[in-house]
């Protein structure tokens, strides 16, 4: 299974972003708004600055109460894993246990394209299991 499947599934979506300069409490709003744990950090709406989760905003509401004032780059990660639409969904999986990520974008040529969460990846991995389920019962039942 490759990324693209995954995309494909679940829709063309256009991915929400937010640029650097915008506020933590704008962020918060969108987030909200779009119902989504994460956005893409870009300047452009095309090119990945960053990614900005839920999580990073109550880490440092922690911190420093004051941070919804702020600006998204102070809080966002810069270093951003990607992946290709081309790449294998098993790998991808990796990844994100290595890394303890939940939400990686999908590049193409330096372009945003997508954005995969770790409930995409549970959602896609539970349909192949029930597909497998269903054969195998199909199987045992034609006999």
């Amino acid at each position: 299974m490759k990324i693209k499947d995954v995309i494909q599934h679940k829709g063309n979506q256009a991915v929400v972003t937010i640029g650097p300069e915008a506020s933590v409490r704008e962020l918060v709003a969108l987030l909200a708004e779009h119902n989504v744990g994460a956005l893409v950090v870009s300047e452009d709406g095309e090119r990945v600055t960053g990614i900005v989760s839920e999580r990073d905003v109550v880490r440092r509401l922690h911190e420093d109460a004051t941070v919804l004032d702020h600006q998204v780059s102070s809080i966002m990660t810069a270093e951003v894993r990607t992946c290709a639409a081309d790449d294998g969904l098993t790998e991808l999986m990796q990844t994100m246990t290595e890394h303890r990520i939940r939400h990686v974008p999908v590049v193409a040529d330096g372009r945003l394209t997508g954005i995969i969460s770790i409930g995409d990846v549970v959602k896609n991995r539970i349909g192949e299991l029930e597909f497998e389920r269903d054969q195998l019962d199909h199987y045992v039942h034609q006999t």
